[in-house]
């Protein structure tokens, strides 16, 4: 099985807002998440398309790849969180009130679906649950 993954450092957004996207496209086939980022109005969604390439590349380069990128999905997609840059507003009677702009690290692992497996003459009815030991009946 083929694992990729690939990396941008220091995306200026916080790494809640890019999480929230990331969340959209985990676990995804490639194809439908890069068309779910196409059309999710965050400014961050194109910074994770990005990545989501990258990752697609560096898969078709490892060997051993199959070469069907319909099979890739988003096995992992997290943001860590960066440094921030201290900034200073200005505010009433002299004071100043602190900026903070955050930065984000974004990683996004794809990973090559396995194949399914049919077992060969697994006979014909599902099996059939048992209660628990010990398990009350339902009155009624």
């Amino acid at each position: 099985m083929i694992e990729a993954r690939a990396t941008a450092r220091f995306v200026r957004t916080s790494a809640q807002k890019a999480g929230l996207v990331l969340a959209l496209i985990r676990g995804k086939d490639v194809n439908r998440a890069l068309a779910t980022l196409k059309f999710t109005k965050k400014g961050v969604a194109g910074d994770i398309a990005k990545v989501l390439r990258s990752a697609i590349a560096n898969a078709q380069q490892k060997d051993g790849f199959s070469g069907d990128v319909d099979r890739l999905y988003v096995r992992a997609a997290f943001a860590d969180q960066g440094p921030s840059q201290k900034r200073v507003r200005p505010a009433p009677m002299g004071r100043a009130f602190r900026v903070l702009k955050r930065t984000a690290h974004l990683t996004v692992q794809v990973a090559e679906r396995p194949e399914a497996v049919v077992p060969v003459g697994s006979g014909g009815a599902p099996a059939t649950r048992r209660p628990r030991a010990g398990a009350k009946k339902k009155a009624g």
